[in-house]
């Protein structure tokens, strides 16, 4: 096998002879055919072995059970190791199968033919979501997307191509390029052109009903986002991505990559996804998994929270800290939002724990057996870590303690004498506990007027990271380096406090992904360059492109929340219709149509997006008699098509096929946070958008 075979390169040699190989619609339809002839027997030889495995795991079982009295210690490991073997095999078969399976379905999606440097013929390359090797031995008959090789499909139309192997840049020329829409096994039809087809395949997936939950887009990636998706060198990539430029699609995508690229060293268990809320994490489950990898863990910013805490403290959540400041009904806590969610705060922050270390610290000489060691001496030690967490700095101490007794004194220090140079040690700082250490740096920067406890006695959601910060420093924290990748999606949400906690916890690469725009609080919005400053060796990309809404919906949105970077795709659909109605009742009955015409209306999934949860509640008492319908809150866990009632908030990063906004009136959206969520509203329309209002209409649409 060559080099080029090793990375996915050209080498069907055999096929490569004929002057023209699939030349025509007819010849391409045919080699469907053989192809998925060959993945059956393929599929089929699988299936065999996985049943086989299961059997032989089975016999094994039953020995083990039936002859365990008789067997001896050796014939037992030996059992043990050969089902676990077995089932080592039969995950393999398993994997396999899976991926064989999805193959069928739709074998390929795209074809070049290149000619190589170095190399005398023609490769045909056919480029699927997996590999799949000629039976006739003839080399890899699909390649995955993910090859290097199959980065020329994405990057370059005809003429002069070239890829990145692991060996360096192998250079060529293209040929032919082909796209096909090849679905449950049937092939629909197949494009050829010198110009761009991807555009037309793009075109014809961005016209499609939605689905419940988000796609895997391999077959459209275009030529900026697969250099996003194949960057392995950034430790950090920061995205910067406008509404529907299908920022998550492509981080999710670049995950699949770097699994597939190190793959000898990262596995899905080693990733991990911040996510906004547990549907947003059910709507985009289904990408990874049908992108042949399995799926990776998820977790939000409010259970890291309460894990980091051990639970000891209850707190709002971010969506009630939203809720609150949508209520607009107290400008002081707006303010302590806004205060507590700067670079600034998070540097007075650190000079406070600065200050703790420093002025907690007592130190006392303290004995061991007949040795004092020297009150200046044990300064000294625990001085020089003073950056460190307590506990790191009194563990420091201590094994300079009992490298001194031994070294100077010839004397081992014992069990006992270790757990009481522990407790002397703790006993040099001043015993107080963390929530009265948080409430004593408001005094000590003057601003005590901060600290504002929420309902029942709990924490506002903007303290609850810097208590966090404030206990990973002082009383330390397991760094959590088993994860080597962490995903985090709506960065706009999250302060430099939070984000100086997750590159603490986890000292790994990260792909953190966003929008400033879309913001559902304004007040602690985040940017690229904000979060780069307080992330180490980050890079920033932008995707400026949007792709999701049409021509006339972006246009809408552009003049709620202008965005000069952003660059529709020239789709084009009905004009937004922005409805006015004499009273509730009447805009209501208008909401009532539209429900009970959903079914006829070709669309799979229609959203209902309101202001505030407590609109979502009544408007959906008013709907819950029709069918379909369903809300989301809080406690929702998943997305599903229909017609779902929903706020923006839990909305955001969702897509629907046509989005209904009622109560768009002046009285509801006039602040600057009411535009944010308008505008995230608006964002998630990809066919058809309809506002309502009774009453004067917001003046953000009053244009």
């Amino acid at each position: 096998m060559d080099s080029q075979d090793m990375h996915g390169g050209p080498n069907r040699k055999a096929r490569s002879q004929a002057p023209t190989f699939n030349a025509t619609e007819a010849d391409e339809r045919a080699f469907h055919v053989e192809v998925t002839g060959m993945l059956g027997d393929a599929l089929a030889a699988v299936r065999e072995r996985v049943v086989a495995r299961y059997e032989e795991m089975d016999q094994i079982k039953r020995q083990f059970q039936e002859q365990f009295r008789e067997l001896d210690n050796a014939d037992k490991a030996n059992l043990r190791q050969a089902a676990d073997m077995a089932a080592r095999v039969g995950e393999h078969a398993v994997e396999q199968r899976t991926r064989l399976e999805r193959l069928i379905e739709s074998p390929y999606f795209g074809r070049i033919d290149a000619q190589m440097q170095g190399k005398s013929e023609t490769a045909h390359l056919y480029i699927g979501v997996h590999s799949f090797t000629d039976p006739n031995g003839e080399g890899p008959l699909i390649h995955d997307w993910r090859a290097p090789v199959s980065s020329m499909f994405y990057d370059f139309e005809l003429g002069e191509a070239h890829y990145q192997a692991p060996e360096g840049r192998i250079d060529g020329s293209i040929s032919l390029k082909r796209q096909y829409r090849i679905e449950h096994q049937e092939f629909r039809f197949m494009l050829e052109s010198s110009l761009n087809i991807q555009d037309d395949i793009l075109q014809e997936e961005l016209s499609r009903a939605s689905d419940d939950r988000l796609k895997t887009i391999v077959a459209t990636i275009q030529r900026d986002q697969n250099r996003i998706i194949r960057d392995d060198r950034s430790r950090t990539l920061i995205i910067q991505g406008a509404a529907g430029s299908g920022k998550t699609s492509i981080a999710l995508h670049r995950v699949a990559y770097l699994l597939y690229r190190f793959k000898e060293t990262i596995r899905s268990e080693d990733i991990l996804i911040i996510s906004p809320n547990k549907v947003f994490a059910h709507y985009i489950s289904r990408v990874l998994p049908e992108l042949g990898e399995e799926m990776i863990r998820e977790t939000t910013m409010e259970a890291l929270a309460e894990d980091l805490l051990d639970g000891k403290f209850s707190f709002q959540t971010f969506a009630e800290q939203v809720s609150e400041l949508l209520r607009d009904r107290d400008p002081a806590f707006g303010e302590r939002v806004r205060f507590k969610s700067t670079a600034e705060f998070l540097d007075r922050l650190d000079a406070y724990i600065d200050h703790v270390r420093s002025e907690n610290l007592r130190p006392a000489a303290i004995s061991v057996g007949m040795t004092t060691i020297d009150s200046n001496w044990l300064a000294i030690q625990l001085r020089k870590r003073a950056q460190l967490a307590i506990s790191e700095q009194i563990n420091g101490a201590l094994t300079a303690i009992m490298e001194h007794l031994h070294y100077a004194h010839g004397r081992p220090v014992t069990g006992p004498e270790r757990t009481q140079l522990r407790a002397d040690l703790r006993k040099m700082f001043a015993s107080k506990n963390l929530k009265t250490m948080y409430r004593e740096f408001y005094d000590w920067i003057g601003h005590p007027e901060m600290l504002r406890p929420a309902a029942r006695g709990s924490l506002e959601y903007s303290d609850v990271y810097p208590l966090v910060y404030l206990k990973m420093n002082l009383e330390g924290f397991r760094i959590r380096d088993r994860i080597k990748h962490v995903v985090i999606d709506e960065m706009q949400d999250y302060t430099p406090v939070q984000y100086r906690v997750i590159s603490r916890l986890y000292p790994g690469n990260m792909t953190v992904l966003g929008d400033r725009n879309q913001s559902v609080n304004p007040l602690s919005s985040s940017t690229a360059e904000s979060i780069r400053d307080i992330l180490p060796d980050s890079e920033c990309v932008y995707m400026q492109k949007s792709y999701r809404s049409t021509v006339e919906i972006t246009r809408l949105a552009q003049s709620i929340l202008h965005n000069p970077d952003l660059i529709p795709i020239e789709r084009h659909g009905e004009e937004p219709r922005i409805l006015g109605f004499r009273t509730r009742a009447e805009e209501l009955e208008y909401l009532l149509g539209v429900v009970r015409a959903f079914p006829q209306s070709g669309y799979h999934s229609t959203g209902i997006i309101c202001k505030t949860q407590k609109q979502a509640d009544a408007l959906f008492h008013d709907l819950r008699d029709e069918a379909g319908v369903r809300l989301l809150d809080a406690q929702s866990q998943e997305f599903s098509d229909g017609i779902l009632i929903a706020t923006a908030y839990l909305a955001k990063g969702l897509e629907f096929d046509q989005v209904l906004l009622p109560s768009c009136t002046a009285r509801d959206y006039r602040s600057p946070i009411d535009r944010h969520m308008l505008y995230v509203g608006v964002t998630r329309a990809m066919h058809s958008l309809t506002i309502t209002h009774a009453g004067e209409v917001s003046p953000f649409l009053a244009r």
